[in-house]
């Protein structure tokens, strides 16, 4: 483990000082986590939870409506709705409700706070869970609506014995780089066309000693196809344009959150392309997006179409399938769209 190499009264008298970063970006320009950054304050509107999943999720409901937030460094997203219809699991749980809906692997959730900091807008609560390199792995923003009563108690009842102000923090691990096996390539396609659930993918590759992306490269069409990594914003607008519902599907090692539904407000500012619709927020770095591919995975109700993009360092930032509900099933429009994006520059490729 590394040690904290400022003293939590320095790091707090140098976000005093702090203006208009945000608390990851500040954080790194000290040399520290954003964990360690928040850990400094405990005592001070901060206060160290208990991070086991069960415990605490069996208190969410009771604040009502607040804003669900998961990111990685190249996309945000945020939900607003409640937390119900939790499922508990030793190696992965689940929140599924229609507004938010989770994956969440507890081993990465190694850090819980409860925030309590003024901002412009008033006094801001939230809760925030870090991994064991004090990255952010999902936060819950309270809301002008929520039950201040009920965090009270959630804060009192999950409060730890350890409220330190320092944190030590391990290593980040740095994305896992295309792992394939050339020699391996037919027996990845005979395996992938028998699949009945898009779960059994990476079962599919670590069997056979690849990666996500290391099996789109050498996959081959139908089942993987590069796309020209500028097309995402444009099959967003299309999206919009279309009306077609989607799920996009954003996370980290520790949390998986997902949309469900259409797409409606674009904007583009500086470097960002977000999505700002009511209870739906997205904050996509378009110019991270090194890689892209189309891909067809076969299931029992059908094939699922995917657009998924990747960094220069070949970790996943977000994914993109069309959806079905009961009452229409967007997936045909959607996979006609993903059919007619263009290939890499240069390609010609369709």
């Amino acid at each position: 483990m590394e040690q904290v190499l400022m003293a939590p009264q320095d790091i707090r008298a140098a976000y005093a000082q702090k203006t208009g970063q945000r608390d990851r970006d500040f954080a790194e320009s000290l040399g520290l986590s954003e964990g360690q950054l928040v850990a400094a304050f405990a005592g001070q509107g901060v206060t160290r939870l208990n991070h086991g999943l069960d415990g605490l999720f069996g208190q969410l409901a009771g604040l009502g409506e607040v804003m669900a937030l998961t990111r990685n460094p190249s996309c945000v997203i945020e939900k607003i709705g409640r937390y119900d219809n939790y499922h508990s699991g030793q190696h992965a749980a689940m929140v599924l409700t229609e507004e938010i809906d989770l994956r969440m692997f507890p081993t990465q959730w190694r850090h819980v706070f409860a925030v309590e900091r003024e901002t412009e807008a008033g006094l801001c609560r939230s809760l925030q869970v870090f991994d064991a390199a004090g990255d952010a792995v999902h936060k819950i923003i309270l809301r002008d609506g929520s039950d201040l009563g009920h965090w009270g108690t959630l804060v009192r009842t999950l409060a730890a014995e350890d409220q330190s102000q320092t944190m030590a923090v391990a290593p980040r691990k740095p994305a896992e780089a295309p792992k394939a096996n050339a020699d391996k390539a037919d027996d990845l396609r005979h395996e992938w066309a028998k699949m009945t659930d898009t779960h059994q993918f990476l079962r599919l590759t670590s069997k056979l000693k690849m990666n996500r992306l290391g099996a789109y490269r050498i996959a081959g069409e139908p089942l993987a196809r590069a796309v020209d990594p500028a097309a995402v914003t444009g099959l967003f607008e299309q999206v919009r344009d279309q009306q077609i519902e989607v799920m996009i599907f954003v996370g980290n090692r520790g949390c998986i959150e997902i949309h469900g539904g259409p797409v409606r407000n674009l904007q583009q500012m500086g470097p960002w392309f977000n999505v700002l619709d009511p209870g739906f927020n997205l904050h996509l770095r378009s110019d991270h997006i090194a890689e892209v591919w189309a891909v067809d995975k076969p299931t029992q109700r059908g094939p699922a179409i995917s657009v998924e993009a990747f960094d220069a360092d070949g970790a996943l930032i977000l994914q993109i399938f069309g959806r079905r509900t009961g009452e229409a099933d967007h997936r045909p429009a959607w996979d006609a769209l993903v059919a007619a994006l263009p290939g890499p520059a240069g390609t010609g490729a369709a």
